[in-house]
């Protein structure tokens, strides 16, 4: 959850919510915010603010935390905003590395019955609408590696051939 209290930035951050809806920290352990709707939590907090302030000038926003794997530049797991897509979350992972397909991302979502659904998505093209969709809380996001014809077909080859070319020119020598 991010809080941002206007005048106060001692009083303002992000802060995990724990498992009884009470904000993980000394200041806000008395506000509950979890299993709430915004409006609630907004009221509580603004309640709890008041008594530091006579008119409290905050916003609360809630996070997702997105845990973003596999081909990008900084996988990890990221507390984001509820409106951010999918393409927005493998970019806030520093996007995909060299060897990243956005055509081969793997998306593990929880679903209602507790288990969780896997679901293959290309976001290299728009009109399939994947990169669009927005991130829900305890998302896992994969990029897969693809394959580098140059590392996993034609260096081989080279090394093979160099090889043959070696043991060829060593024979030649002994003749």
């Amino acid at each position: 959850m991010r809080i941002v209290v206007w005048r106060k930035p001692e009083f303002s951050g992000e802060f995990a919510v724990a498992a009884d809806g009470s904000i993980s920290h000394p200041l806000y352990q008395a506000v509950r915010v979890g299993g709430v709707p915004l409006a609630t939590a907004r009221a509580a907090l603004r309640s709890f603010l008041a008594k530091f302030d006579q008119e409290p000038q905050f916003v609360i926003e809630p996070l997702f935390r997105v845990a973003i794997e596999g081909e990008v530049n900084r996988p990890s797991v990221y507390a984001l905003s509820p409106e951010t897509t999918i393409a927005e979350a493998v970019a806030h992972a520093g996007g995909p590395t060299q060897f990243g397909r956005l055509d081969r991302v793997r998306l593990l979502r929880g679903s209602a019955n507790g288990g969780h659904t896997q679901v293959r998505l290309d976001l290299n093209h728009p009109e399939t609408g994947a990169a669009q969709w927005p991130i829900r809380s305890g998302d896992q996001i994969l990029v897969e590696r693809g394959r580098s014809i140059f590392s996993q077909v034609i260096l081989p080859t080279l090394t093979v051939v160099g090889a043959l070319a070696s043991v060829g020119i060593f024979i030649h020598q002994y003749k």
